[in-house]
Formats: structure tokens, C-alpha cells, sequence
């Protein structure tokens, strides 16, 4: 083992637990804020600038992106843990290999996905039924934002990277620069230059790109046990296995039940352009209410990857059970606020009336079934942390994919196909999986060490 030097990094094996899970998930949350804002101001200025059809247009491509995205995630996840791992049991020279690893392995994957998506355009829009009238700026908005997707592919596995390690100080910097910069461009292009949503989508990509470069150079001119070294980059396939068992179930869970939310989005699309543009925004606002418990759950995932490595395993389940309070604490307070201003809310994007109509409805419909996805994202991220992906993706599969289909298909077609009813679908899944997470994590976690 290597004692490894730490500065900017953040030790999760020891200290009050509830205080580190805290100091390391709220910069946390203020960065995904941040990150999400690149897609919301989209919507906003589009919403308000260039009218209910382009904002329909918008909010359907943001499940095909999601699909990318969330795959890319789940190889953070897994490349997250095995660092957490090597940097909780302070060894140093499996860590650098791991971060070499994993930046080589991101230079491949963003040149795949990059013509995956770009290619593949028009016939996922296809598929979800999109509407004419929405179509092709559908098409102009996402094959210009998948152009570009490198760039935020590339910023969140440095910053998934720096919050293996406990540092989630600085990605939130370079979100608050970007995210600013981002409004700025919207404001420019579509404002100034009338480029309509190709101005939003370059705008998006634009900062993305900025905030890539940023965690770039961050990474290569850190003198943190963390650095990257460009010449020493390489593949070790030892760790590049580990981090797909972990990454890989995480990945498909997500992929799958992002494209289960298209065919969520292709059974709304049949109420046409006002339903779809409050859906979208009920998905904004949704998305918003979810970041502190996406966040809590990648807490959970750091701080008990880290104490497995330092084989402190009682402090792992203590952390598990402190996160889930903590987020059911904070998503209360938040899905209150959300359901007494949800007209106000849903009226920043538009001020089409039935718009709002709709996107209040799915609002105060949903909001506090997500009660149930805190406990949910805790135990699976604690799961991940352990290096166990497969029972969380095996659930949620379940719970958001299957469950969720059966419900839609009996309600379209048999009992009562409205959008309150459809938009209902999000929260049968939210329960089913938090069930199924709770008993298997009741009856078969029980030793600390247990093979999962």
C-alpha cells in the first residue's frame, strides 16, 4: 500500500458521518443544478422566444439524450467506485492506473457515441411518434446537441473522477462558469442572431465543450494523487473489467429505462402539442426536484466505496441508513414547495395557459410519490459502492421498465387514456421499485462482506 498524499480531495472513512455526506453531496447537488440549467435555459428561452411548438420539440429529444447520457453515467459509476476503492485503501499506483484507464477508455466511447447519435436521429424520433408540426426542429435541435455530446461525456467523468476521491469543490466552479456562459449564448443566438433552437442546441454544446476543456486541464495540472498523465494514458484491462461490472448493470438499467421513458413520452405525444409542452415541462421541474436525491444516492456510492476499501463495513451500513434520512428530509421540503407553486413554475417556460394547465397537473399528481425513489437511488447507489450493480439494475428494471409498460398498456388501452392517468405511470414504477429495493436489501444484505 501507498500513503497517499491528500489536498483537495475528501477522506470519507472517517468524521461524523451525516457532516461528511453533507459537505460532499451539496456541491454536489449545486452542480447538477447547474448542469441542468444547460437544458432548461433551452427551454425557457425557446419557450418564451420561439413559441409552444419549438418547446414541445425541445422537451421530446430530452429522453433521446438521456439515453446516451445516462449510458456514460453508468460508466462513471463504475469507474467512480473502483477509484474510490483504490483511493479508501490509499493505494496509489493502482489509482493512477485507474484514472488512465478510464480517460482512454472515454476518448473511444465519445467517438462511438457521437456517431451512434447522430445517425441515429430520425428514427428515435420516429419511434416515439413525434408529431409533424414538431419534427423537424426535433431533428435540427437534437442532431446539432448529440454533435457535441463529447463535451459534457468528458466533463462528467473528470468530475466523476475528482468525486471518487471526495472533491466535488471544483466541478462546481467550472458548472457555475459554464452554466452562466451558456445563458449568455442562448440569450445571444436566438435573441440576437434569431438562429431559433439551432441557436439553443449550439449554445448547450458550446459551454459544454468550455467545461470539458476545463476538467481536462484541471486533471493534467493537479499535482493531487488523482493526476492524469497524457503520455502514461493506457488500457489496463484488469481495471477496465472491474469497472464494467460495476458500470455496465448501472448503464443498462439506465439506458433501459430511459428508453422506457420514450414510450412514456410516444403515449403522450397522442394528446398533441399542448400536453406534450407541459409534459416537458413537468419533466424540467421533475428533473430539478430529483437532483438532490441523484446526488445523496452518488454520496452514498463514494462514501461507501471508500469504507469498503478501508474495510470499515458497520460505517458503510451507518452511511447507507443516515443518507436515506437526509434525502427524505430534503425531497419533503422541496416536493411541498414544488406542489403549492407549481403554476408558477410550469409558467416560466410558457405562458400558454393549457401549457401550464398540464404541467400543474402532472406536478401535483407526481411530486411527492418521488418520496419513494429517495429510498430507492440510496440503497442502490450503496449497493453499487460495494460493487454490486446487478440486484439495483435487476429492480429498477422491474419497477421503472416492466411494471411501468404493463400499467401504461392497460390504462391507453383499457380504463381511462387520459394525461393525468398516463402521466400516473412515472409513480406506479417509482413504488414498485422501492419495494422490491427494500426487501432485497432487507433480506439479503445481511452480512457487510456478503458476496451480492
Amino acid at each position: 500500500m501507498t500513503e497517499a498524499k491528500k489536498t483537495t480531495s475528501r477522506d470519507l472513512t472517517t468524521g461524523n458521518i451525516a457532516y461528511q455526506i453533507l459537505m460532499f453531496s451539496l456541491p454536489l447537488m449545486l452542480g447538477n443544478i447547474f448542469q441542468m440549467l444547460y437544458n432548461t435555459v433551452d427551454s425557457i428561452v425557446v419557450g418564451n422566444f420561439v413559441g409552444t411548438q419549438a418547446l414541445a420539440a425541445v422537451g421530446s429529444t430530452t429522453m433521446i439524450v438521456n439515453l446516451f447520457v445516462f449510458f456514460f453515467n453508468g460508466f462513471s459509476i463504475g469507474a467512480g467506485v473502483v477509484i474510490g476503492n483504490y483511493f479508501g485503501a490509499r493505494n496509489l499506483e493502482r489509482l493512477h492506473d485507474a484514472v488512465e484507464t478510464v480517460m482512454a477508455a472515454t476518448f473511444i466511447l465519445c467517438v462511438l457515441f457521437t456517431f451512434i447519435s447522430v445517425s441515429g436521429v430520425e428514427a428515435m424520433l420516429r419511434m416515439m411518434a413525434t408529431p409533424a408540426d414538431v419534427f423537424a426542429d426535433a431533428v435540427t435541435y437534437l442532431k446539432i446537441y448529440c454533435g457535441g455530446i463529447a463535451g459534457l461525456l468528458i466533463y462528467n467523468i473528470g468530475s466523476g473522477i475528482l468525486r471518487a476521491v471526495g472533491d466535488t469543490t471544483r466541478p462546481l466552479y467550472f458548472l457555475i462558469l459554464t452554466s452562466v456562459l451558456n445563458i449568455v449564448l442562448d440569450l445571444l443566438f436566438v435573441l440576437v442572431f434569431h438562429m431559433g433552437i439551432a441557436g439553443a442546441a449550439l449554445a448547450t454544446i458550446a459551454s459544454q465543450f468550455v467545461s470539458a476543456v476545463l476538467i481536462l486541464a484541471l486533471l493534467s495540472m493537479t499535482k493531487d494523487i488523482y493526476r492524469f498523465d497524457w503520455k502514461g494514458m493506457r488500457l489496463d484491462l484488469d481495471i477496465l473489467r472491474n469497472v464494467f461490472a460495476i458500470g455496465l448493470p448501472a448503464a443498462i438499467q439506465s439506458v433501459l429505462t430511459a428508453f422506457s421513458n420514450i414510450f412514456v413520452q410516444s403515449y403522450i405525444n397522442h394528446f398533441g402539442s399542448g400536453v406534450m409542452a407541459g409534459w416537458s415541462c413537468y419533466n424540467k421541474i421533475d428533473t430539478f426536484i430529483m437532483l438532490p436525491m441523484n446526488s445523496m444516492a452518488l454520496a452514498a456510492t463514494t462514501f461507501v466505496s471508500q469504507n469498503i476499501g478501508a474495510e470499515q463495513y458497520q460505517r458503510a451500513e451507518d452511511g447507507t441508513r443516515t443518507a436515506i434520512i437526509l434525502n427524505l428530509a430534503i425531497t419533503s421540503v422541496i416536493a411541498t414547495a414544488i406542489w403549492i407553486f407549481a403554476p408558477a413554475a410550469v409558467s416560466l417556460f410558457s405562458s400558454d395557459t393549457s401549457v401550464i394547465d398540464y404541467g400543474t397537473l402532472f406536478l401535483r399528481t407526481n411530486v411527492y410519490f418521488l418520496l419513494f425513489n429517495c429510498i430507492t437511488h440510496i440503497l442502490a447507489g450503496s449497493l453499487r459502492g460495494r460493487g454490486a450493480s446487478k440486484a439495483p439494475m435487476i429492480i429498477m428494471l422491474i419497477g421503472f421498465v416492466v411494471i411501468r409498460q404493463i400499467y401504461l398498456f392497460i390504462m391507453a388501452h383499457y380504463i381511462s387514456n387520459t394525461p393525468a392517468t398516463i402521466g400516473f405511470g412515472y409513480p406506479v414504477g417509482w413504488m414498485a421499485a422501492s419495494i422490491l429495493e427494500l426487501l432485497y436489501y432487507h433480506f439479503r444484505v445481511k452480512q457487510p462482506r456478503e458476496d451480492y
